[in-house]
């Protein structure tokens, strides 16, 4: 399946500046490793050392947050839009 991910401008410079790309994967991992293969280096700043989602990035599929679904085993459906958004900390 082929979905459009949304790429946070701190890691536009692995996409060579695009907004958005595509990528190819029956699940949000399939779809991870399909970006890391296209534009390298890109998974290890969604992906901790064990291969989980890093704590302050947050992944939506279809603006459902994969958290609270399955995770990396997220299904994938044509046409999706996977969102990549880093959390933002901080306060007084």
């Amino acid at each position: 399946m082929s979905a459009t991910v949304r790429i946070p401008t701190i890691l536009r410079t692995y996409t060579g500046g695009s907004a958005e790309v595509t990528a190819d994967g029956g699940t949000l991992g399939d779809v991870i490793a399909d970006l890391e293969k296209n534009h390298a280096g890109i998974s290890a700043r969604i992906l901790d050392d064990t291969g989980k989602l890093r704590r302050f990035v947050n992944v939506y599929v279809n603006d459902d947050d994969v958290r609270f679904a399955d995770g990396l085993a997220t299904e994938i459906k044509d046409g999706a839009s996977v969102s990549i958004i880093p959390a933002v900390a901080g306060g007084c």
